[in-house]
C-alpha cells in the first residue's frame, strides 16, 4: 500500500507545530517548533500552532501560556493559531462519516476484558493489539469505543529524512480513533486537523514514527491523501540516553530567566541535529533560515551539551552593543539596584563594559557586580592571600592607601591606579598585594582586577573601602 502525496508538489508549505499542554514547554519541543518554522520561512510558506489540548484531565492553560511565552522570546511568530478543544464539532462530522461509511466501529469491550488480552498477549510474547468481533456486526450499535477496521496489508511511505519506512499494519489491529463522536483520540484529531488546515509537511520527532501508519490508514479511510513527513532525530543527553532533567534540561523559559539570549539559544538549538554544511557555527536566525534544508538533517540523535550552550551564549554577548548588553544585563539585578541604574546609566555601562568577557548567562551578573551598589561585607581571613598572615596584608592594604592617596580624583584611571602600586606589587609578590586589594573593594574571591574596578568606584569610594578593610585587619 502506496501512498499519493502529489497534492504537495508545487505548493508553499504549511507546516504546523502542535503541543499538547501537559507540561512545560521543553528544548525538544522547542526545536521541532524551530525546524518546522524555518522549513516554512525558507520555502515562502506558512506556520501554525496548533495546541492539542483534547485530553481535557491532563490539559492546562498555565503549559499552554508557557509554550506560547517560550516560542515568543525565541521569536517562532505563528502564522495561524488554534485549540483542538475548540474544533469538536468538525471531529464529530468526521467520526460521523467514517462509522456511516463502515470504515469505522463501536467497540464494546470493557476496559477490564482489553487488559486481560493485552496480558495474555504479552505473556505469550505476541505483539498487543486489539482485533474486534464487533466490527462485521450489521448492527453496530453506540457505546464503547470507536475503532477503525485494520488490515493485514503493509503500508509504505517515504520519509524525507529517514527515506522509505514500511509497516505491517497486521501488528496494530483495529485502532482505537474516539472515546465517542465528539471526543477523537490522538491520531484521528492529527488526521482531521492536518487536512482541514491544508498542511503539507509533518515535521516531527521520531518518536511519532510509529503514529505515521495509524494515521496513514485514517486517512484513507477518510479518502484524504497524506501529507510529506519528516523525523527528527531525539535530543539526548551527554550520556547517549533520552534527554532528561538529570542532564539539565530544563523548560525553555527557565533558561530565558537564567540569562540566555534568545538568538544563543536559536543557534544553539539549530544545531542539535542539523549541519550547514561547513564549518560556520555562529550564524543569526537570517542566515539559518538561508541555510536550512531537511536534507541536512542528520538521522542519529543529536547531544544537548550545556558546556556548548554557554559557549553560544558568551560569544553572543559579546557581540553585543554596549547600550543594549547594559540595558538586557539591568533586567536581572534587584529592584532596588534598578533605579540606581536608572539614576546614574553611563555608570552601570562602565561597569558591564568591564564584565562583557566575564558574562556566560545574565543571571550572573547580579553575584558578580552587587558590590558596585553595595558596600561588601566580608571575614578578615578573606583578606589575606594564601601562606600571609594578617599583618602582611595589613602592610599591603596601608602601602595602597597611600599611593592612591597621591592622586588626583579627576585622574583616577585604571592606568594611573596600576602605576602608582606596581612596582611595589613586583617587589613584594602580586598575589600578595593583590588580593587583599581586590577583596577589599570587592569583597569576593573572583572578580576583574582591581585597577578596573577602582577607576569605576573612583578615588573616594576606593579609599573608603581600603579603610575599612584596614579596620577589619586591626580587629
Amino acid at each position: 500500500m502506496i501512498f499519493n502525496f502529489l497534492k504537495n508538489k508545487g505548493k508553499n508549505p504549511r507546516v504546523r507545530f502542535a503541543p499538547s499542554p501537559t507540561g512545560p514547554f521543553h528544548v525538544g519541543g522547542a526545536r521541532t517548533a524551530l525546524f518546522n518554522y524555518l522549513f516554512a520561512k525558507k520555502n515562502g510558506g506558512e506556520f501554525v500552532l496548533r495546541i492539542e489540548d483534547t485530553d481535557a484531565e491532563r490539559s492546562d492553560k498555565r503549559f499552554e501560556k508557557d509554550i506560547v511565552d517560550g516560542l515568543n522570546w525565541l521569536g517562532i511568530k505563528s502564522d495561524e493559531f488554534c485549540r483542538q478543544s475548540e474544533r469538536t464539532d468538525i471531529y464529530e462530522k468526521y467520526l460521523k462519516k467514517i462509522i456511516s461509511g463502515r470504515e469505522a466501529f463501536w467497540c464494546h469491550h470493557t476496559r477490564e476484558e482489553l487488559a486481560e488480552e493485552k496480558t495474555r498477549q504479552m505473556e505469550n510474547k505476541e505483539p498487543p493489539r486489539h482485533v474486534c468481533e464487533h466490527k462485521n456486526e450489521k448492527e453496530n450499535k453506540t457505546g464503547g469505543i470507536i475503532r477503525l477496521k485494520g488490515s493485514d496489508k503493509k503500508i509504505k511511505f517515504h520519509d524525507l529524512i529517514r527515506g522509505d519506512i514500511e509497516f505491517d499494519l497486521s501488528l496494530l489491529g483495529d485502532i482505537a480513533i474516539a472515546k465517542d463522536e465528539r471526543t477523537p483520540l490522538y491520531n484521528f484529531a492529527v488526521v482531521v486537523d492536518d487536512n482541514e488546515m491544508g498542511i503539507t509537511h509533518v515535521i516531527r520527532g521520531e518518536d511519532h514514527i510509529s503514529n505515521t501508519p495509524k494515521q496513514m490508514i485514517i486517512q484513507k479511510a477518510l479518502g484524504i491523501e497524506s501529507p510529506l513527513y519528516a523525523h527528527i532525530p531525539m535530543i539526548l543527553g551527554t550520556d547517549r540516553s533520552k534527554l532528561s532533567k538529570r542532564h539539565g534540561a530544563t523548560s525553555v523559559n527557565e533558561y530565558q530567566r537564567l540569562g540566555y539570549l534568545a538568538d544563543a539559544f536559536i543557534n544553539f538549538m539549530v544545531m542539535l541535529g542539523w549541519n550547514p554544511g561547513d564549518e560556520k557555527e555562529i550564524m543569526d536566525k537570517e542566515e539559518i533560515t538561508k541555510k536550512f534544508s531537511l536534507e541536512k538533517i542528520q538521522k542519529g540523535g543529536a547531544v544537548f551539551n550545556i558546556e556548548k550552550l554557554n559557549w553560544f551564549n558568551k560569544e553572543y554577548v559579546k557581540k553585543m552593543p554596549a547600550a543594549e548588553l547594559a540595558k538586557t544585563a539591568a533586567e536581572f539585578m534587584p529592584e532596588e539596584v534598578k533605579e540606581k541604574i536608572k539614576e546614574n546609566f553611563a555608570y552601570w555601562e562602565k561597569i558591564m563594559e568591564m564584565e562583557k568577557t566575564r558574562i556566560t548567562v545574565f543571571s550572573e551578573v547580579k553575584e558578580n557586580t552587587g558590590y558596585f551598589f553595595v558596600n561588601p561585607s566580608f571575614p578578615k581571613s578573606l583578606l589575606v592571600w594564601e601562606d600571609d598572615k594578617p599583618e602582611t596584608a595589613k602592610e599591603h592594604v596601608n602601602k595602597i592607601i597611600e599611593s592612591l592617596s597621591s592622586l588626583k580624583s579627576a585622574d583616577f584611571s585604571k592606568e594611573s591606579v596600576k602605576g602608582a602600586i606596581w612596582a611595589y606589587a613586583e617587589e613584594k609578590g602580586r598575589g600578595s598585594v593583590l588580593w587583599p586589594f581586590r577583596v577589599a573593594l570587592t569583597g569576593l574571591a573572583k572578580s576583574p582586577d582591581p585597577f578596573g574596578i577602582a577607576e569605576i568606584l573612583g578615588k573616594d569610594e576606593t579609599l573608603s573601602r581600603l579603610n575599612h578593610a584596614k579596620l577589619i585587619l586591626h580587629g
